[in-house]
């Protein structure tokens, strides 16, 4: 297969598949700021510099920087009709749309049955100041698009939580905010790689961020048929293959689904499990397109 991945020819996890797919596959890295289209009698055509993407057998999506309104139009666009061409886009660009969403996500994840954090979002600081009133006076204020735990910021001052608030809607921003859930210092993070689920805890001694990334620290993790099964349903309602679900255990014994990744690191899990997650992420590509080739053949 020729494979084009969405990221930094230079990163760790484009190496890393090049490792994993060896001479079975080709792996061509390529960036949001080189995607060009091109429209004419003939069709559209959608390039990455010099590459025309809809010659290549799947397209990974590894990253989703920001960028202007404009940008973002462009990027999801290509993307979605990359898709509706026959090229396999993982994860899908619904399902990357959703999962950036802060606030969509979390009403998908409740809609699919799953615990959530009690969340607002609004638009004003005297809404804003009313949610944090309702949530005694201790919330998490996050960024309605981002990840890796940054913009994050917890707030438990009022006179603080109302120039945060303030701020925010000075610049326009959509306020989001969510009840803190006390908590031992860790979460579980499992990983859905098409059929297979893997999972490790990670925990933070001094922070109550637990992203690895902010210097928490991977621990082994028995991913029970239940919790498997929670991940699976957050993937579903989010529509990822390949994703990073974030579950929080609770001081009050409940389990809370915080987000779903849809460009999940797995360095960390790999060298934590020895398990080659590179390979597993080329594997389900291939079945994907294995069983996508043999529908289309089937309609023949």
């Amino acid at each position: 297969m020729q494979i084009a991945v969405l990221g930094s020819a230079t990163s760790w996890y484009v190496g890393d598949l090049r490792r994993a797919a060896g001479c079975a596959h080709t792996i061509l890295p390529i960036t949001y700021r080189h995607l060009s289209a091109r429209v004419d009698c003939a069709g559209a055509t959608f390039y990455s510099a010099n590459l025309d993407l809809a010659s290549c057998d799947a397209l990974l999506v590894r990253s989703m920087p920001p960028g202007s309104l404009e940008q973002v139009v462009l990027r999801m666009n290509a993307l979605a009709r990359l898709a509706a061409s026959g090229v396999q886009v993982v994860n899908s660009p619904r399902s990357i749309e959703i999962a950036v969403d802060k606030f969509l996500a979390t009403m998908k994840l409740r809609d699919a049955g799953l615990r959530v954090p009690q969340t607002v979002a609004c638009q004003t600081s005297d809404q804003a100041m009313e949610a944090f009133v309702a949530f005694a006076g201790d919330v998490v204020v996050k960024p309605l698009f981002g990840g890796e735990g940054r913009g994050i910021t917890r707030v438990s001052d009022e006179s603080v939580a109302l120039r945060v608030f303030k701020a925010l809607e000075q610049i326009g921003a959509v306020i989001y905010l969510q009840e803190f859930i006390p908590h031992e210092g860790a979460d579980l993070r499992v990983m859905v790689v098409g059929e297979h689920v893997l999972g490790m805890r990670r925990r933070h001694p001094t922070d109550w961020r637990t992203n690895i990334s902010r210097g928490a620290t991977a621990e082994p993790l028995e991913v029970t048929a239940e919790l498997a099964t929670f991940a699976r349903r957050a993937c579903a309602a989010v529509g990822t293959e390949i994703a990073g679900v974030d579950f929080l255990p609770g001081k009050d014994g409940q389990l809370y689904t915080i987000e779903v990744n849809g460009v999940p690191g797995w360095k960390a899990l790999a060298k934590l499990t020895q398990i080659d997650v590179g390979q597993l992420v080329l594997q389900t590509l291939s079945a994907r397109g294995a069983d996508q080739s043999h529908f289309e053949h089937q309609a023949r």
